[in-house]
Parts: structure tokens; sequence; C-alpha cells
């Protein structure tokens, strides 16, 4: 991986419940404020009760959503922290077992012998003292680590940690924990877009979409439950759920659009620069040497052997032979992706796919009317709708398609729809610029801007563009009385 890549893991947001943004008060209240009244320590207690309680019916839920320590690391240190990838050694097995064997043991150790002063006036300190002093064993090697490494890299052979593993596990023998055990569940293996933002955003350093197991869940039980992975899904179809939740969520999801998913092998037959940041790939397949799709899918294409990574993109292409597919991408400041493709990919190159995919822009055929609207690369998709309308049988009346984007410049495929809308009068293409220099003689605003004065009865409305459009986009649409069924999005 080249060295200016944007980094693998990210800093995210991990902090989703109140308690969690205060719960690191509590750590100097022990750790310090233990030293100078030791009784403090004694909090401890009722903590390691509830930890296993948790640990038990929840596993290492208590690290992800309660823990004082979690809270420090996750939202006073990861803003500090350099975030790097864990070293094998801190996740190994054989550090959790050793560390938590001397651990425990000197603990054990040091309570034995304060026992000895059981019905003196100085036990209570005494023993406060022994907690404090382990709590602060957490709190210099886990701040350490975090500085320097990364803020969860405590938690990897953090003893508490291992006691909830330990109670988890006696929680699954005994299977008194089946109701409350509800672990990171995706709908659906088939909807997943192996896009690893999961791993990428994951405190634990964990894969969630390549250890899925065959009931959709994650059995990994190092997993914290914190939910960061379910709010950073690109397609939103995780959550947290136990067993019977998982069948009943699979049983009930819309697979349409993607059982036809397959693997394919291709090679990279031209790149073609539209702009200075958006080019169009294009790939000859080579395995199977056709693929059927339908205009408004799109397909995965592999950037990462190891971890095994992929970016979803439209297909763009209109290839009548199905023997290629074509991908526009845009190159982002900071996209992981696109740096990988447009610093990595060369054509001959042979390159793995997966697809077609999706559903949410495949056009209605009997719908009289047809809006489409399209922000910035969010036009990709369009490009094989529009020509497959005009030229299939269908009873589609009338096709308005709205493009904006912030510069003229920025423009991607403006003369092949001039081109159709000047051969087709049931086309209407209509082209608009956020921020126009003086010579732009066309619609000026967003594409709400244009759509403001449009009457929209009997129109069927497919989107693709940056979220803030499309959710803009939405409210105009209601205020209109557009009727929420008729209306398809998806995120460019």
């Amino acid at each position: 991986m080249n060295k200016n890549s944007p980094a693998f893991y990210l800093k995210t947001n991990r902090i989703f419940n109140n308690f969690k943004k205060i719960s690191w008060t509590i750590v100097p209240v022990i750790a310090i404020g233990g030293l100078f009244y030791p009784k403090l320590g004694l909090l401890l207690i009722p903590i390691m009760l509830t930890i296993m309680t948790l640990g038990f019916f929840k596993g290492k839920y208590w690290c992800g959503n309660l823990c004082p320590h979690g809270s420090l690391f996750d939202f006073i240190l990861l803003p500090l922290s350099p975030n790097r990838r864990i070293p094998g050694l801190i996740t190994s097995t054989t550090l959790k077992v050793l560390f938590f064997l001397w651990y425990m043991g000197m603990f054990t150790w040091r309570v034995v012998k304060v026992s000895q002063l059981w019905g003196t006036l100085t036990f209570y300190d005494k023993l406060g003292f022994v907690f404090t002093m382990n709590y602060l064993v957490p709190t210099i090697i886990g701040t350490t680590l975090a500085l320097f490494v990364n803020p969860r890299s405590w938690c990897n052979f953090c003893p508490m940690g291992t006691i909830e593993q330990l109670f988890y596990k006696l929680g699954k023998v005994t299977g008194l924990n089946r109701k409350t055990d509800e672990k990171v569940t995706t709908a659906a293996l088939e909807l997943c877009h192996k896009c690893g933002k999961c791993a990428r955003v994951c405190p634990m350093q964990l894969k969630p979409y390549l250890e899925f197991s065959q009931d959709n869940q994650l059995d990994n039980e190092n997993c914290i439950r914190c939910t960061t992975c379910i709010a950073n899904c690109p397609a939103g179809i995780l959550s947290l759920a136990n067993a019977e939740r998982a069948q009943q969520l699979n049983q009930g999801v819309n697979k349409l659009g993607y059982e036809g998913r397959r693997r394919m092998v291709g090679i990279v037959e031209s790149i073609k620069p539209l702009t200075g940041d958006v080019n169009e790939y294009t790939f000859k397949l080579l395995q199977p040497e056709k693929a059927n799709y339908t205009a408004g899918q799109f397909i995965l294409v592999k950037i990462l052997d190891d971890p095994e990574m992929f970016r979803a993109y439209s297909i763009s292409s209109s290839h009548k032979d199905r023997t290629r597919l074509s991908v526009t991408i845009k190159k982002l400041k900071d996209g992981f992706g696109s740096g990988l493709i447009f610093g990595g990919f060369k054509v001959g190159d042979k390159v793995e796919l997966e697809g077609p995919l999706g559903r949410e822009l495949i056009v209605d055929k009997n719908a009289p009317k047809v809006l489409l609207v399209a922000g910035g690369i969010g036009i990709t998709p369009f490009v094989p709708m529009v020509r497959d309308l005009l030229e299939t049988r269908n009873s589609v009346e009338h096709i308005t398609l709205i493009y904006g984007v912030n510069k003229e410049e920025e423009f991607i495929y403006d003369d092949y729809f001039k081109t159709l809308a000047a051969c087709h009068p049931k086309f209407t293409y209509l082209p608009t610029v956020a921020f126009p220099g003086e010579s732009w003689k066309d619609h000026r605003g967003f594409v709400t801007d244009v759509m403001k004065d449009m009457e929209l009865k009997g129109y069927k409305v497919y989107m693709c563009g940056p979220k803030p459009m499309v959710n803009a986009t939405i409210k105009v649409l209601k205020t209109k009385g557009l009727d929420e069924r008729n209306v398809f999005a998806e995120s460019a």
C-alpha cells in the first residue's frame, strides 16, 4: 500500500449513549482519588459484580458501552492517538492468559494478605487500596498504549475483559444467555458490499464482514458490542440481535436485485480520464465472458487482497454485447478505495469483480413519467438507464434528468445527455450549476431549485448523489405531495 494512502483505521464517533460520555470521570476518581481516600477503591466491587453478570448474559457489552476506561479511550484519548494497527503480540491469546494469571495472582495475594486485618479499623482502607492499585494498572498501561499505539490496545488483554469472556462462555454452555446474547448481525450476507468499513472503524480491529457465520452473526468473542460498525455501515444492514431475531431479519429481508450476485474476473481494458479527478474504467470480462445486468445496478471492484476488500460502483457502461463493464470513479480527498484504484490500476491488470447488485435504481418501466435526479458523480448510473429507457419498449412517456454540480467543469457525460435530448423528444435534460461562472447560461442553483417550479404529479423519482442532496430533494418532494413509495434513492 502506498505510504501516502489514507490510514486504514478510521477515527470516528464511538459514543452512542450519554453515560459513556461521562463515565470516564470515574477513572480519576478511583485511580487518583483512591490513593488519598482508599475506600473509594471499594467501588470496584459492585463494578466487578456487574461485569461478571453482564458478561454471562451479553458478552463484552460492558467494555463497549459502560466501561469507564473504555469511555476514557474512546472519548478522551482517541483524538490524541495515532490509531495504528494493534500489534499481534498484544492481540495474542498467550499474552491474554499470562497477563490474566499474573494480574489475578497478584490481586489475590494482596487480598489474602489484607484479609488478616479483618475486624481492625484499617481493614477497609487497606482493602480499598488494593483495588485502587489494581485500577491504576489499566489506567497507566491503557493510557500509554492509547497515546502511542491504539486506544483499545489494552482491551485485548484486560483481565476484566477476560473475566467477561469466561462468564460469557459459561452462559453459552448453559444456554441461559440465548435470548440476551445480542451479537452484531447482518440482515443478509448477500447484501454486504464487502467495503470493509466495519473493519476500519472497529475499536477492537475485528473484521466483521469477513467473519459472519452462516446464521449472519458475528461470533467473535472479542466483539465489545459498541455498535460503531452498525452506525458506519454504508449499506445499513447491521444491527444487534439475538439468534432468534437474526433469523427473523434474514427471512424478512428483500433480496431482489442481489440474487444474481457472482464472482467475476476481468482485465482493465481502458482508463479514460473524464475530468481532472474522474476516470472511466472499462473491464473486459474473462470469467464469465458475459454478464447480465440491469441498467441502474452496480458492481463491486476488488481493491485489496489482505484483507479482501471491495468498492461498489454503479455500472456506467452501455455495452450491448455484455462482454464489458464500465464504472466511473471520482478520486476523493482521503478516499481509501479511489486512492488505491487511481494509484494502482493499470491497463492490462487482472481485477476481481462481484455482481451485478442493486435494485434501488432499477426503473419501473410501467411508470408514465420518470424524474432522474443526479448530483456530481451520482450521474453514472443514469448513463445506461436513460439509453435503456429510450431504446427499449416500455410505457414511459417522458423522462426528465436534472443533473447538478458545483462548477461547470465538473460535468461528466454532459455532451452524451445533450445528444440524447436532441434526438429524443420524450427526454428532457436539465443541467444546473450551484456556483456558476459568468458565461454559464443555463439553470443556476441546486437540483432542488430546478424542481421547485416543476409539476411532479404522476412521476416516479430516482436519485443518486451526495446524502445532503438526496435528503434535501426528498424534503422538496414531500412538500409537493409526492408519495414516498414513488421515490427511490442511492447515495453516491
